[in-house]
């Protein structure tokens, strides 16, 4: 046997195995999913996209990730290493008691979606519609397709989850905390990059923008109308990227749809946050970690330091016995957007295990 056929047929067991060893993952939940991620991007090269490349915060540029078998991308941008002083002064106006004591945190360099992630994005996920793509033009799945593909997905939804909103270019709404980690998850595999949920501080860091004051525009919200979709100027969500960005050019920080973080919130957690506990990793479904607020919130919902949390109430008209873990069918103000660490994977998560109905 030749050198090269010997490299390839070792190449190729050696995918397999990990094709299978996916597979018992997401049937069994034995192993955790994160590091699956992990060897699938040390196993295959990344998809090549311009500028996604970067061994230092000097080389980070902004990129498009591609959607591998669709038409659709979406936008990263870096955010650079540095230090936040998190939470708000006591003189702030409208400022809650979880959102102190205010204390300094060092962030490493990211990058984030420049904007949520939308319906667009999601359903390639929720829907399984790369692999329905395939089928159709009877395409054969590549290496990656295939670990991809052993990612658990959710069950369908028992309703239109945009609930006649809008759906092309708006973003994605009403999954529970769990379905946006996991959509992350499958994006690593899907892309060889790692991308998650931000960590509480990381979302705040990248909100502020280097700004101190209760907007990333300053204090005054008498040209929030500007920057952000809440009830002063809209009845349900919009379109993303249709307001001013902030300083770093992120759009919808404030407003339109709060957004999902990967912490378990506690109302005194600020006064735990260290350098050895910069985050705490939500392991239960309430209440977890969303900023931003929404497009139903008040100008107060949508400051830098706002905090809210998940609630049994977002599930209230989920008519089904147990309750959905992939759906909040009453948070229709909630979505999520996805940042990708300059030094890689950095979070490990807790398995995730499919349902008898998700094997079936």
């Amino acid at each position: 046997m030749s050198s090269l056929l010997r490299s390839r047929v070792v190449r190729q067991a050696a995918l397999l195995a990990m094709i299978v060893a996916g597979v018992a993952w997401g049937l069994s939940g034995d192993r955790a999913s994160q590091p699956m991620a992990d060897e699938v991007a040390q196993a295959l090269p990344p998809v090549a996209v311009p500028n996604a490349d970067a061994k230092s915060p000097a080389e980070m540029k902004p990129y498009t990730e591609r959607m591998v078998g669709t038409e659709i991308t979406f936008d990263m941008l870096p955010i650079p290493g540095g230090e936040l002083l998190m939470g708000s002064p006591e003189s702030e106006a409208g400022r809650n008691e979880d959102e102190g004591p205010q204390h300094k945190m060092k962030i490493a360099p990211f990058w984030m979606g420049k904007c949520e992630v939308t319906w667009d994005e999601y359903d390639i996920w929720s829907f399984s519609l790369d692999v329905k793509r395939r089928q159709t033009l009877n395409v054969a799945p590549t290496e990656r397709d295939n670990i991809s593909d052993a990612v658990t997905r959710p069950t369908k939804p028992y309703t239109d989850m945009t609930f006649r909103m809008g759906h092309d270019g708006y973003p994605a709404i009403c999954m529970t905390g769990l379905a946006a980690r996991v959509y992350c998850e499958w994006l690593t595999t899907k892309t060889g990059r790692y991308y998650r949920l931000p960590t509480e501080a990381e979302w705040e860091y990248a909100c502020r923008a280097g700004t101190t004051t209760a907007f990333s525009f300053g204090d005054d919200p008498a040209t929030l109308e500007d920057h952000a979709w809440f009830i002063d100027n809209c009845e349900k969500y919009q379109k993303v990227g249709k307001k001013k960005p902030n300083p770093w050019g992120l759009y919808d920080m404030h407003g339109n749809v709060a957004e999902w973080c990967i912490d378990q919130y506690y109302e005194d957690g600020y006064t735990k946050h260290s350098a050895e506990t910069p985050f705490f990793l939500a392991t239960k479904e309430y209440p977890q970690v969303v900023r931003g607020g929404g497009w139903d919130g008040t100008a107060e919902m949508l400051r830098s330091a706002a905090r809210d949390y998940s609630k049994p109430e977002w599930k209230i008209q989920d008519p089904q016995l147990p309750k959905s873990r992939w759906y909040h069918t009453d948070a229709r103000f909630v979505g999520f957007r996805v940042v990708r660490p300059l030094g890689g994977a950095d979070i490990k998560f807790p398995p995730v295990e499919k349902s008898v109905t998700e094997k079936n």
